[in-house]
């Protein structure tokens, strides 16, 4: 039987230990005080549960009394009081001594599934450049959970890495909303432009004609072909000011392809982002 464990957490360690902890482990957070019989009730519940998923999952206890300012922010009215914490965010919650087969509902929701830790392992293979293991676990986990989103960006950046795009391209119609699997798109498209247009001189081109829509355009898609993204955004906004219409609007679009790439997050998508909106509005 495995032992109950948890770890105290207070209004000083509550974001170190719950929210940056559960960008990489679920963190389950007990709002308690000692008082509440119902607390006393659940306590031992919710220990039990949460020690039988191992680390798939932390468990952490809040003494409400003792730490009103996390109490207040995350308004506690009742106790106990459940909350769930993944990637930095509360992402589900019970209030009550509800019975054990609910709190086991409860953590199994949150806790990854045999697919997910797979894929986990698969990517950890490949960032370590063990490509053939990785593919090996990553295909194994799509045997076990067939839209499982990281393990075909995972497989998705090995097949591209080969330039495998028949296999490719279906597997990323599973996940047709997530973002990986747009950006796979946008660099399969950048790669087979490249090739088509191998024999061109297009930085010539677009030189010669700095206010050509088309020239700039096609110079701003190479130069992403290359992953020289910044190069290629500054001739890809270039065409829009030239003509925004061109090719029903294909730089605008192009733009946002290598937003897609970079990620929400890259400092050049933010800084494009103004720049865009400054040509558009």
């Amino acid at each position: 039987m495995p032992t109950a464990t948890y770890i105290d957490v207070t209004d000083a360690t509550f974001a170190a230990e719950v929210l940056e902890r559960s960008k990489t482990v679920p963190v389950v957070v007990d709002f308690w005080a000692p008082w509440c019989g119902p607390c006393r009730v659940l306590g031992p519940i919710i220990e039990r549960v949460a020690a039988s998923h191992g680390n798939d999952v932390v468990l952490a206890k809040l003494n409400t009394d003792e730490n009103p300012r996390v109490a207040t922010q995350f308004k506690i009215q009742g106790i106990p009081a459940v909350k769930a914490f993944k990637d930095g965010k509360m992402v589900s919650e019970f209030t009550g001594a509800v019975p054990e087969p609910t709190v086991t509902a409860f953590f199994n929701k949150l806790v990854p599934t045999a697919a997910e830790k797979a894929a986990r392992e698969a990517a950890r293979l490949a960032a370590s450049g063990d490509t053939a293991a990785a593919e090996a676990v990553f295909r194994s986990a799509l045997a076990e959970q067939p839209s499982n989103a990281d393990a075909i960006a995972g497989l998705g950046e090995l097949l591209f890495a080969r330039g495998e795009t028949a296999e490719l391209l279906p597997l990323l119609e599973r996940i047709p909303g997530d973002r990986r699997a747009k950006a796979l798109k946008h660099r399969i498209f950048l790669k087979g432009f490249a090739e088509k247009h191998a024999g061109e001189n297009l930085e010539s081109e677009a030189a010669a004609a700095p206010r050509d829509a088309r020239a700039r355009y096609r110079y701003g898609l190479l130069l992403a072909s290359k992953e020289q993204y910044e190069s290629a955004l500054d001739e890809l906004i270039d065409s829009i000011r030239a003509d925004r219409k061109f090719a029903d609007e294909a730089a605008r679009k192009a733009v946002l392809g290598v937003f897609d790439i970079l990620g929400p997050d890259d400092p050049r998508t933010r800084q494009y982002q103004r720049s865009l909106a400054s040509v558009l509005f």
